[in-house]
């Protein structure tokens, strides 16, 4: 039986939208118990202030002491968190909280171990062409490499139990961090699934931090993991 949902928030620089996405979160009725752990990667142009003051329910706020990458701070999260089950969500306002709903249903049910939210099955508004080659690109890479079903590998709506993690070593910090964390979580075994979301993204005028090199990560980073001596977790 499922009780909690702990919602990991790594966030950097996003002062413009980081009350809008906290308040849309702790909206959310799951049917679960909502814990929201939010990592402030180090933000310079005044997230870490607006963070310092806001005041919502079951909503707590770690300040990294140095940037550590957006992985890097869902390590830390990891640590922190006490839910049953476990969903990371940027502060960029791209996805919807209320696709936690529909991700739930194959954990509830049974059925999966962990879900991936595939906007390429839901609803895409604004994504560029580049980001969506690179990222059917990378999940055919997952697919032929990990025999994982997944066509949104880079997708930020990851939801899993708890336990799959427990003792999970992850050497990535950056993006590379969702290549090493497919790859480690098809290794253990875990059951995977995948339910339609919706997305609408931004520019990088607008705050957009993936970029081409971090595709290149991640290609290497699916590769590193299938050598000898790198298939660990």
């Amino acid at each position: 039986m499922l009780h909690k949902l702990s919602v990991l928030i790594p966030v950097y620089n996003e002062r413009a939208t980081i009350e809008r996405l906290l308040t849309q979160v702790v909206s959310v009725d799951t049917g679960l118990q909502l814990e929201v752990l939010v990592g402030d990667d180090g933000s310079s142009d005044g997230t870490r202030e607006i963070l310092s003051k806001l005041k919502l329910p079951g909503v707590t706020v770690i300040f990294m002491p140095e940037n550590v990458g957006r992985g890097g701070v869902i390590k830390q999260l990891w640590m922190r968190a006490t839910g049953d089950v476990y969903v990371h969500q940027d502060a960029d306002l791209e996805y919807d909280p209320r696709d936690y709903i529909p991700l739930l249903q194959p954990l509830l049910n049974g059925t999966a171990d962990v879900v991936y939210g595939s906007r390429f099955k839901g609803s895409i508004e604004k994504m560029r062409w580049l980001n969506r080659m690179g990222n059917l690109t990378m999940s055919a890479a997952a697919r032929a490499l990990y025999g994982v079903q997944v066509s949104d590998l880079m997708t930020c709506y990851k939801m899993y139990c708890a336990e799959l993690v427990r003792g999970l070593q992850i050497r990535a910090n950056g993006f590379d961090f969702e290549a090493e964390f497919t790859a480690r979580l098809a290794q253990r075994g875990a059951r995977f699934a995948e339910a339609p979301i919706s997305f609408t993204g931004r520019t990088f005028e607008e705050g957009k931090k993936i970029n081409a090199f971090d595709a290149v990560r991640v290609m290497r980073e699916l590769l590193r993991c299938k050598l000898p001596g790198g298939a660990r977790g």
